[in-house]
């Protein structure tokens, strides 16, 4: 939505010429989120009529100069006025669904007012009884949208001066509302766990980044969690209206199941799937590993050890999901948990953590990794148990384990009760590999939150025929505890053993997907030629760039391979380093964990404060904004605790690159964000060269 209005309105009324007013108005823009767009609506602000807040159904917003003085109150009249007209429009624009549009627009609304800093909440003043009212009211925690006494009715109806024909809300309705009428931003948040909360102040969640566009910051923590594009964002603010017009049609039931297939229709175009790969959604990561337990249990018909390679590298409760344990304290869909307790219908299984470090934090080699690898196997062998072997293709600091060639000694080993599963959560590969793993009946796990920098926790499973074949045709249930991690929408409609699970659907996980769906076509629309140079360029950037700073020190890993070797034939994603770890070094030596952690959060925020008195080019370095991969624990040299931090290419440096899809700026555009990689680089040399900021 084009805000320029509200911007317009203060400078075209002489009573409301104050700069302070005008710059107030676009900061609470940008920390806001995108207003939703809606087509044929027209939004004007009225100097004649200064009180003025009026809704013309299906038509035009109108808001009075008064109330654009007050910027908050601008802001939370437009979002009021945008809402009421798409659940309008959703309805078929029947004037007896005005009190569903009120209800709808007042719930979302005041869910928007929530979300904005605290000091925009305390200044809504006293101009507008409408929203000043009704938006703390219904912040109170006994307010109920469905229970409005007549004031409020009446309040509500005076915006837009039609009369209720009807007033009792019907299941559809309410169903609608209560899944439906939620900012997008909120519905990105929901369905994971309390690591997608922001803080009021910062509005960032513990990845650093937001469920709503961060156009000013540098980014390059695709290997972490990266923030929503305004592309992304937008796309899945018109499937929010669609799954509204949808559900108030046809029932919320249907549309969910509509919105799953349809995202796993889209998911099987872009990577070639055809019908070889059947999908399953899952909130996050771990989730999914938890999937591949509770599938291990209807396959086998013995006990099972799951042979789990990188586990230092992996989710930290991966391990505890594959066994069919509680990973946390609650789940995706809100039930209360004991992390660590075994989840009701799981069987007992055994579970070999195999990590890249030693116990002294030393990487591992190769041979040596692949060598405990075929140990665990010939244990687990030998005690008669169904293996699930988990290989990790690039892990968040850009590893591969174990070797192929020890997968393939394993698969000679146990050709009959083997399961391979691959980690591919960071997604750093291509349809063709996909294709290959399927045709070679491995499970992967895959995620649109890494390389294609969807939202964080986003994670789904891709299932080769064999697997579900057996799945299709086992009499058997999935445990009975999985109805509180998961819809029946998130599996295959022709899967019996899921028919127990719940009705409904995780909106929060399918809008995710929605938004990284959106991102990987983009990605796919860039010719593949320029696709590969701009991969090539960048990437050869970030290397050089650290190589040449003296204060970083890249994360070298050779003797243990973190790609493959390239050929003039073979130029693909997995074989590329994407990823680049490296320490910072203060004088010659490597920063602590708490360092690191404290500088991370440094990059991340205007930290010009704290240099006044410097040249505007220092100011205009510490004021920006870097987001990049979160530190990760890793041993500099002997006796050194230590961590990296990453700078990692993610899809969106080269859609964004392709956006105005012309191949003469296509370079031009990677060279500015290679600019941005300087930028990050600088900031962090600033804050070493201020240590008083390092101390906290």
């Amino acid at each position: 939505m084009d805000s320029t209005i509200l911007i317009n309105g203060l400078l075209e009324n002489q009573g409301f010429q104050k700069r302070e007013e005008i710059n107030s108005l676009v900061q609470l823009l940008a920390c806001s989120s995108i207003l939703p767009e809606i087509d044929n609506i027209n939004i004007t602000a009225s100097d004649e009529q200064p009180e003025l807040f009026k809704i013309i159904p299906g038509r035009s917003i109108t808001i009075g100069t008064l109330f654009l003085s007050n910027p908050t109150i601008s802001v939370l009249c437009l979002r009021y006025g945008i809402e009421w007209q798409i659940w309008f429009n959703a309805s078929g624009k029947k004037s007896e669904c005005t009190l569903l549009c009120d209800m709808a627009a007042l719930k979302v609304t005041s869910q928007f007012y929530a979300m904005l800093p605290p000091v925009d909440r305390a200044d809504l003043g006293n101009n507008h009884p409408f929203i000043q009212k009704l938006i703390q009211k219904n912040n109170e925690e006994d307010f109920d949208v469905f229970n409005l006494d007549s004031e409020i009715v009446e309040m509500l109806a005076s915006v837009h001066s039609i009369s209720y024909k009807k007033k009792e809300v019907n299941l559809k309705w309410r169903e609608a509302i209560n899944r439906l009428a939620r900012p997008t931003e909120i519905m990105l948040m929901s369905g994971g766990d309390v690591r997608l909360n922001i803080d009021e102040n910062n509005l960032l969640n513990v990845y650093g980044c937001r469920p709503f566009p961060r156009p000013e910051a540098f980014t390059f923590a695709s290997s972490t969690a990266t923030s929503i594009s305004n592309y992304a964002y937008n796309q899945a603010e018109k499937a929010r209206v669609k799954l509204i017009k949808r559900s108030l049609k046809t029932g919320l039931n249907k549309g969910a199941v509509q919105f799953s297939n349809k995202l796993k229709a889209q998911l099987t175009a872009i990577f070639n799937l055809g019908k070889e790969g059947e999908i399953i959604f899952s909130p996050s990561g771990t989730d999914s590993a938890l999937q591949i337990g509770a599938i291990t249990q209807v396959v086998a018909d013995r006990s099972v050890t799951h042979i789990v390679v990188a586990s230092d590298e992996t989710g930290s409760g991966v391990s505890l999901a594959v066994s069919g344990s509680h990973f946390a304290n609650n789940t995706a869909l809100g039930f209360t948990t004991v992390k660590g307790e075994r989840i009701k219908g799981f069987r007992d299984c055994d579970v070999v953590n195999i990590p890249l470090r030693n116990s002294e934090g030393d990487l591992k080699t190769e041979q040596f990794v692949d060598q405990e690898v075929l140990k665990a196997v010939k244990a687990a062998q030998a005690s008669g148990n169904y293996i699930v072997l988990h290989v990790v293709d690039q892990s968040k600091l850009g590893y591969q384990a174990p070797t192929t060639e020890c997968v393939n000694a394993v698969k000679e080993l146990e050709k009959e009760a083997l399961l391979v599963v691959i980690d591919a959560s960071q997604l750093r590969i291509d349809s063709e590999d996909i294709n290959n793993y399927i045709d070679q009946e491995y499970i992967i796990t895959i995620t649109g939150s890494k390389y294609y920098t969807g939202p964080p926790f986003s994670g789904a499973l891709i299932l080769p025929k064999k697997i579900t074949k057996k799945l299709k045709e086992s009499d058997k249930k999935l445990p009975e505890g999985l109805t509180e991690y998961f819809n029946a929408t998130d599996w295959p409609e022709s899967w019996s053993c899921a028919s127990h699970l719940s009705d409904g659907a995780n909106y929060g996980s399918y809008m995710r997907w929605n938004a990284s769906l959106s991102e990987m076509k983009r990605y796919y629309a860039t010719p593949l030629a320029l696709r590969n140079l701009g991969i090539e360029k960048f990437c050869n950037f970030v290397e050089d760039s650290i190589q040449q700073s003296s204060f970083l020190e890249q994360l070298f890993v050779s003797d243990f391979k973190s790609r493959r070797e390239n050929t003039d034939h073979d130029i693909r994603l997995r074989n590329i380093r994407s990823i680049f770890p490296f320490f910072i070094l203060k004088n010659g030596k490597p920063l602590s964990l708490e360092k690191m952690a404290l500088l991370y959060r440094l990059l991340n925020k205007d930290i010009s404060d704290s240099f006044e008195n410097e040249p505007i080019e220092i100011k205009r370095v510490a004021a920006q904004k870097c987001h990049i991969g979160q530190p990760v624990k890793v041993k500099y040299e002997k006796d050194q605790p230590s961590a990296v931090v990453r700078i990692s290419l993610g899809a969106r440096i080269i859609s964004d690159s392709w956006k105005d899809r012309d191949a003469s700026l296509f370079f031009h555009k990677i060279e500015e964000q290679t600019s941005q990689v300087i930028t990050v680089i600088r900031k962090i040399e600033l804050i070493l060269e201020h240590p008083m900021l390092l101390k906290d």
